[in-house]
């Protein structure tokens, strides 16, 4: 054998083990996998919940024993609220704070932060409070309410009396106007179903979990649904509440304190607001209302839309049914905000 070809020989042996290696198959080869999340750390949620929780307030508040919103609302109150803005802003209803002399939000993270009542709008049923602190907060996604059509699928998302998240999959019933008994109408109102438990001040989202709305009222009888007032009517004046402490772009309405059922039978007094004018002008449990200045009404909404072409401190001309017999009966409105506390400034 040459010496050239005992080498390469030589050079085959030396190779072998390292081509045999090579050579194994390829599934004796392992690689790491993706990371898998613990079953434990998936939120149960559903994203739409997710993506607004953080941004989910619970509001404790405390009036004033005799303030003129106490006698039927309470001095103590517990609801929600969403922060929609960064600054540490957040949205509610202004029942939930009208005459307010100390807030408190419960947060997701579970700290418990003071707020002041930054303004409200009484004839949309909104009102703003801030958070303490510098921030950045948590705000919300906020979606065009314009688009809710009914059928539209929904999440509402809010806080309860325990600080626990009350949240369920919702459906927009019906797209419709709005009016109630204590002289408010909203001209596009949202029904919401089903129904939740901590219906005031929640967060109504669409299915991305944008911001269309904030649960007002829960209406009917069981299974119940909810009011949400849609939030096409709170970003236009956003602005004016924080700078001011209400709407100053929109004249006062005129309020008489009225209490009113609009049913088949027309347009019934049912009651008073101990603090309106309307107590004192010889209205009673019973009269129908017919007319406003002259001009006949026949419904609860035709009534406010007669009513609301006046500004405060009108006196209105109301003609109401009494048995077999009518009269008028003139009550000098006021505005309401003279009235209510409606900011801590």
């Amino acid at each position: 054998m040459t010496r050239r070809l005992r080498a390469a020989l030589h050079a085959v042996l030396l190779l072998a083990p390292v081509l045999g290696v090579l050579a194994l198959p390829a599934l004796a080869v392992t690689r790491p996998g993706p990371p898998r999340l613990a079953p434990n750390a998936v939120s149960p949620l559903p994203s739409y919940v997710r993506r607004v929780e953080p941004a989910v307030v619970g509001l404790r508040v405390k009036a004033r024993a005799d303030a003129p919103s106490s006698q039927r609302l309470g001095a103590r109150r517990v609801g929600s609220g969403v922060i929609f803005d960064a600054r540490g802003y957040v949205v509610t209803v202004s029942y939930l704070v009208v005459d307010a002399q100390t807030i408190e939000a419960q947060l997701r993270d579970g700290r418990m932060v003071p707020a002041l009542l930054v303004g409200i709008d009484l004839e949309t049923g909104l009102a703003v409070v801030r958070l303490a602190g510098a921030g950045p907060w948590p705000a919300a996604s906020l979606g065009d309410s314009r688009d809710v059509v009914a059928g539209a699928r929904t999440g509402t998302v809010g806080m309860d009396e325990d600080d626990d998240l009350v949240q369920a999959a919702s459906t927009i019933e019906g797209v419709r106007r709005f009016s109630a008994s204590w002289e408010y109408m909203l001209d596009r109102a949202f029904i919401v179903a089903p129904a939740v438990s901590s219906w005031g001040g929640s967060a109504l989202v669409d299915e991305y979990g944008r911001l269309v709305g904030v649960v007002s009222l829960r209406l009917g009888d069981a299974p119940f649904v909810n009011l949400a007032i849609p939030l096409e009517t709170f970003l236009p004046v956003k602005d004016e509440l924080i700078a001011a402490g209400r709407v100053t772009s929109r004249r006062p309405r005129p309020w008489l304190g009225l209490h009113t059922s609009g049913g088949a039978d027309g347009i019934v007094v049912d009651g008073f607001n101990e603090a309106g004018p309307a107590r004192t002008a010889g209205f009673r449990r019973g009269d129908r209302i017919i007319g406003v200045d002259g001009v006949r009404v026949a419904t609860q909404e035709e009534f406010y839309d007669r009513l609301w072409r006046r500004q405060a401190g009108d006196t209105i001309a109301v003609a109401v049914q009494r048995g077999a017999a009518e009269r008028v009966i003139s009550v000098r409105s006021m505005d309401r905000y003279t009235l209510y506390r409606t900011t801590s400034r």
